[in-house]
């Protein structure tokens, strides 16, 4: 079954702005038929990315992924029948890019959908155009980061890909990768502790220094939309070296609320 990695998802209390932020500093564009009274549906020419309003009960995180597949059906029988114990739910079809979301065999959760399928009518379009700096992979902290390699790679043919980090499972569709990252709440020994789950965007840049001089004249121009500060004290300077340990990039930022960024050149 033929698939690729979608879309990525942010829930955000201030999701208009996190929005302008990926707009500026990475040339994201919106859908022509977005919704902005739900959320900001944006993208790089492949890879959507969906920034919903925070809602009661829900933290401003990085939130989910999503697949897209050739035969939706097809897919959800293969997991029922060998993933048993991974549910899924039908969503309603005004959900972008989510006509099923399901958890794998560690409860990560993750959309599904069908290429043209009812759900992907009124949101960012695809394959149009290509943008310099594009999202190029996300990094999952999860308990068993093998299992769930073996999960996407049966599931979804996603195929392995070799990675410098330690203990890490790296699997893409040829052009978007998950990075499947071993938790232990012991890395977090020096720092606050953080749950399973998405832990940060890649993206991949043209040129880092000339990526380094547009982000700082952004910042200077609008600072509603500068990044927030990582590294910062002796516990941010912990996660950071965490997360550069375990991430791909040359330099690592976060966006307005918060949620880190793996910067490629």
């Amino acid at each position: 079954m033929a698939s690729k990695i979608n879309h990525v998802a942010i829930m955000s209390g201030n999701y208009a702005l996190e929005s302008k932020f990926y707009e500026s500093m990475f040339g994201m564009k919106g859908s022509a038929k977005g919704r902005p009274s739900r959320a900001v549906s944006i993208g790089d020419g492949y890879v959507g990315m969906n920034i919903n309003p925070r809602r009661a009960g829900r933290p401003a995180r990085l939130d989910h992924f999503g697949i897209q597949v050739d035969d939706l059906e097809a897919t959800l029988a293969k997991m029922a029948e060998k993933y048993p114990h991974c549910e899924y739910l039908k969503r309603p079809s005004t959900r972008p890019f989510a006509a099923i979301s399901a958890n794998d065999p560690d409860g990560n959760v993750f959309d599904l959908t069908q290429a043209k399928g009812d759900n992907m009518k009124d949101v960012y379009t695809h394959n149009d155009w290509q943008a310099e700096r594009t999202i190029c992979h996300v990094g999952i902290r999860t308990m068993h980061a093998e299992k769930c390699a073996e999960f996407y790679m049966d599931m979804f043919g996603l195929q392995p890909s070799n990675l410098p980090i330690e203990g890490a499972y790296g699997l893409t569709d040829g052009r978007m990768s998950i990075i499947l990252l071993p938790w232990s709440i012991k890395n977090y020994a020096n720092t606050g502790i953080v749950g399973p789950g998405m832990d940060y965007i890649g993206f991949k840049v043209e040129n880092l220094e000339k990526f380094k001089k547009d982000v700082q004249e952004i910042a200077d121009n609008n600072p509603l939309i500068a990044p927030s500060p990582v590294g910062s004290g002796p516990e941010g300077k912990a996660r950071l070296e965490m997360l550069e340990a375990s991430s791909l990039g040359n330099w690592h930022i976060a966006d307005p609320d918060g949620v880190l960024l793996d910067i490629v050149s």
